[in-house]
């Protein structure tokens, strides 16, 4: 489905963080609605290099981009001579910047800092040399356990939100200047669907629920999980997201989610319900207490004004259209 009237056709477009899951799943989408774009997908792919938590240094996988036909290039964001490269070579209309350390329970801050906010200025010079429009991915980590969840409320509790507010930051202060493009960030909230198998540990809990549902096995929730409200949106609600903000009404940034939190309780009886399995939960400790987002709701009064943008998928829509591609992970685990 196509989000906008903008023909992409004959346009050079660059997604960092390609092969990791909403990357990859725009490269797809531009692949599939304009067959004449140009396409460069940037990531610095999966290898055995691990932070101290054990977790993979990267997401993207070259999985994720199987039956992609536009130009792959491996490189670091944080390699300035990579970057230096992508701006001699090409003329980009729109970069979409999706790379990131998004694991929230690293604790190296310094790679954590230079990565997400050091390498997002870098790649605004470019876009503001090139004059392609910036849309890059901030996230509801950054308001913690705020009371509000509108721009202007962030409290992040943790390194990798504190990253996403200090790019936030750049952004506004770039926005003061008389710049040819436009500037959107975009705040996701819980994001799940295909192509996010790669994340392991940090993908969303309705993949987690389900393997464990499909394996025969009694869901493992955290204790009081009907109490632990998040704000779960469909990879193909943030793809519209995006494309919507490369015309924006006014830059700025946003927040990417439905408005309507729903409980880990809930997707549970949501899987259980569709796979027809008896209704059984097995209640752990939680271990992330002090650094955990209990509740979010996404306000996206703004999103719906500037972007507009209007979610389509409700929970169990976004759960339904999902599993065949769960069941179809599943059989490579």
């Amino acid at each position: 489905m196509k989000y906008t009237n903008i023909d992409f056709n004959n346009k050079t477009i660059l997604i960092t963080g390609a092969a990791g899951f909403i990357g990859s799943n725009l490269c797809f989408y531009f692949q599939q609605n304009y067959p004449n774009a140009s396409i460069i997908a940037f990531d610095c792919f999966r290898s055995n290099d691990k932070f101290s938590n054990g977790n993979p240094k990267s997401f993207g996988h070259y999985e994720n981009l199987l039956g992609f036909k536009g130009i792959v290039i491996s490189g670091d964001i944080n390699d300035k001579q990579a970057l230096q490269n992508l701006e001699k070579n090409y003329s980009f209309d729109y970069i979409f910047h999706q790379a990131a350390i998004s694991d929230t329970t690293v604790l190296e801050q310094y790679i954590m800092i230079k990565t997400n906010v050091n390498a997002y200025e870098d790649l605004l010079k470019i876009a503001i040399k090139h004059k392609a429009n910036m849309i890059y991915a901030s996230s509801a980590a950054t308001y913690g356990n705020s009371s509000k969840f509108e721009v202007g409320y962030e409290s992040p509790n943790n390194a990798y939100g504190f990253s996403k507010v200090m790019m936030d930051n750049i952004t506004y202060e770039y926005l003061k200047k008389d710049l040819d493009i436009q500037i959107v960030g975009l705040k996701y909230f819980n994001v799940y669907g295909p192509r996010e198998f790669h994340k392991g540990k940090t993908s969303s809990m309705v993949i987690q629920f389900a393997h464990q549902i499909l394996r025969g096995e009694i869901p493992r929730l955290f204790e009081r999980s009907d109490e632990i409200l998040r704000d779960f949106i469909y990879i193909e609600d943030v793809i519209q997201a995006n494309i919507k903000a490369c015309t924006p009404k006014k830059s700025g940034v946003f927040n990417v989610g439905t408005s309507k939190p729903k409980s880990f309780e809930d997707i549970v009886n949501i899987l259980q319900e569709l796979l027809k399995t008896p209704k059984k939960k097995e209640y752990i400790k939680n271990p992330y207490i002090g650094s955990y987002q209990f509740f979010t709701q996404a306000n996206i009064e703004t999103t719906k004004k500037y972007l507009d943008y209007e979610p389509r998928y409700s929970l169990e829509e976004g759960i339904k259209e999902y599993l065949p591609q769960i069941k179809e992970s599943l059989k490579t685990k």
